[in-house]
């Protein structure tokens, strides 16, 4: 490989990476905001009466239980003035948990109302807690729903999202003492629903039915999991966001939230529907909640993941069904079904015991390991491992130094790769001078001048290739960190030092106020903070490093690639900066010692313009050992 084709594969590489960066903040990260902002300002707020309907994803007048093979589209919901007038509609039963806060509505029966002990909008723990489900008749509603349906032509009252459930007893739901709800039908079919939670996030919700009639039945056992509005997406192409599901027989399913936005227009529908598959579990993810319905891993189900676009103020509806068809009902005798829903935070180590203790089927999916899982999920272990133990030691932001320890671990792993590659590297620099001039003096025969190029390679034993595989052999582990730190929850509100209290979110200061000295706000597009500026800095001294471009505008537009890096990474999570950064100086003093240990020539203080320092240093070294 030439050096002067080495220099543009790599000038064509860096400038495609921003350009990528660029276009897809100006084309889609842009616009998303811009919609997210639309949606917000056109959210009505006048009080509307709750309607009466049929459960979500039916249709008013359709035979309950018609469900072929698409789902139909969920009725308009009522909304009203806020949340608490939402919760105010229905008679609820309380959910207290060391995880949970929240409520059942007994109309309906649903779970409806779930905030995160744990877990704040905001930094600060006195701010409010995270809501992760709303009601039906709420700005944002996302409920869970269970009950039953009949077979078409099969004319019976069955409980439905009006139905008014009896708690037999008192009090709240405890991870100590369940819930029971009931409710009689008036023609032979007694309903109860017995609700239980753990200390975290799984809830297990049992339905029975009893047939006191003479005539027997035959019901459809339903969950629903159902989002109305498309809320703020934050993982963009790095991480799924939308409904998911992980079936034995199908695998892992997916639909974005971006992708039913862009897909979908009004009135549309995308459902991926799954005939009776076993095993598994199907839910609504977003890059830090999930909410998941978890049925019998061993009985046989149809399941279906839907997106659509429908008139009003929430265009955007999302909604998991899970049907387990054609109970029996003989008179004289009852049936159960237990369905378990989980709701809460995507914490590992949670979701890897439910995984283990329930053994529900790939469980461990419900968080974006992405393609490199067996790389990643290590990874994020080893970072866990270090943070606990940086926490053990009374270190404030431990799980910064967690970043710090984990990127110089793995330099160390890839450190005997790393030294071939810049020892190839520099055996390359020394030979630039014999190879310019077979390169001038073969200018007009490029096949001679190749021949007698790898005649020069060979002769000092230099693999031109050398360089370049054990850097793409490091790629995948560089990305697979970069996803850890983005896709898990344990960077959220974690605090670093100075300033930084939140290293999910971006630096908070900003170049152009001075950081905070100068009394005005600055617009979020010129919010470039100091660690940003550090990340481009070292990224600039890194290329300083290697000799100057002979073309001038190659030249130039490397001098320019850290400040744009700079502003496009200025909106980046900040412990995702201070890794980059962290990453380029341990790759800086790597290069330079490499460089030195192989007498390459090192362009650093001449490229920087202080050759006389780089002198006056080696003087005084040269005078001290004399």
């Amino acid at each position: 490989m030439q050096q002067d084709d080495t220099q543009k594969n790599l000038l064509l590489a860096v400038a495609l990476s921003a350009l990528v960066l660029l276009g897809w903040q100006l084309f889609f990260v842009n616009p998303r905001i811009k919609d997210e902002q639309a949606r917000k300002a056109a959210q009505p707020t006048a009080t509307q009466p709750l309607q009466p309907g049929a459960a979500p994803g039916s249709v008013p007048g359709a035979v309950p239980g018609a469900v072929p093979g698409a789902l139909p589209v969920s009725p308009a919901l009522p909304v009203v003035t806020s949340r608490e007038g939402a919760l105010a509609l229905s008679p609820r039963v309380s959910i207290k948990t060391p995880a949970l806060n929240g409520s059942i509505a007994l109309r309906g029966g649903r779970i409806d109302d779930i905030s995160l002990v744990d877990y704040h909008e905001k930094p600060d723990p006195k701010s409010p807690m995270v809501t992760l489900l709303s009601p039906s008749a709420s700005p944002t509603p996302y409920y869970a729903e269970f009950g039953w349906l009949a077979p078409a032509g099969l004319a019976a009252k069955l409980p439905d999202a009006t139905t008014e459930w009896k708690q037999t007893g008192s009090g709240a739901l405890t991870p100590e003492s369940p819930v029971t709800l009931e409710w009689d039908n008036g023609q032979g079919l007694t309903f109860t629903r017995r609700i239980s939670v753990d200390a975290s996030y799984m809830f297990l919700v049992e339905d029975s039915v009893t047939n006191t009639g003479t005539a027997p039945a035959i019901l459809d056992h339903r969950a629903v999991i159902s989002r109305h509005g498309t809320p703020k997406i934050e993982g963009f192409f790095i991480l799924h966001e939308g409904p998911i599901g992980f079936t034995g027989e199908k695998g892992l399913q997916e639909i974005t939230y971006s992708g039913a936005l862009t897909d979908l227009k009004e009135g549309g529908q995308l459902t991926k529907p799954f005939e009776k598959v076993t095993g598994g579990w199907f839910g609504i993810t977003d890059k830090y909640w999930a909410t998941a319905l978890i049925p019998d891993q061993t009985a046989a189900m149809d399941v279906y993941l839907t997106g659509y676009q429908k008139s009003g103020p929430r265009k955007e509806s999302y909604q998991v069904d899970y049907f387990k068809r054609g109970i029996a009902l003989p008179p004289g005798e009852s049936r159960s079904v237990a369905t378990r829903l989980f709701a809460g935070a995507k914490k590992v180590d949670a979701i890897e015991a439910y995984h283990d203790k329930l053994g529900i089927l790939k469980f461990d999916l419900m968080i974006d390991w992405g393609w490199f899982y067996f790389i990643t999920k290590p990874l994020f272990h080893i970072i866990d491992w270090l943070a606990k133990f940086f926490a053990g030691l009374g270190f404030t932001g431990h799980f910064g130094l967690a970043i710090l320890a984990t990127t110089v671990l793995v330099k160390l792993v890839f450190f005997p790769l790393a030294s071939k590659s810049y020892e190839s590297m520099a055996k390359m620099k020394k030979l630039q001078p014999e190879m310019e001039k077979l390169r001038e003096r073969y200018k007009d025969d490029k096949m001679k001048q190749q021949q007698e190029l790898m005649a020069l390679y060979q002769k000092e034993k230099i693999n031109p290739m050398a360089g370049c595989l054990p850097i793409l052999l490091q790629i995948p582990v560089f990305f697979a960190l970069y996803k850890v730190l983005f896709v898990t929850i344990d960077m959220r509100h974690a605090p670093f030092y100075g300033w930084i209290k939140d290293l999910s979110a971006p630096d908070p200061t900003s170049l152009f106020n001075l950081f905070g000295l100068l009394p005005y706000a600055v617009p979020d597009f010129l919010m470039i903070g100091l660690w940003p500026i550090i990340m481009g800095m070292t990224m600039w001294v890194q290329m300083q490093l290697n000799p100057q471009q002979p073309d001038p505008i190659q030249q130039q537009i490397f001098n320019w690639m850290p400040v744009m890096f700079t502003f496009m990474l200025a909106s980046f999570p900040v412990g995702l900066v201070i890794y980059w950064a962290w990453n380029n100086i341990l790759s800086l003093m790597q290069q330079y010692y490499i460089s030195k240990k192989h007498g390459a020539e090192i362009h650093l203080w001449k490229n920087m313009g202080l050759e006389k320092l780089q002198a006056w240093m080696q003087a005084r070294k040269s005078g001290s050992r004399s």
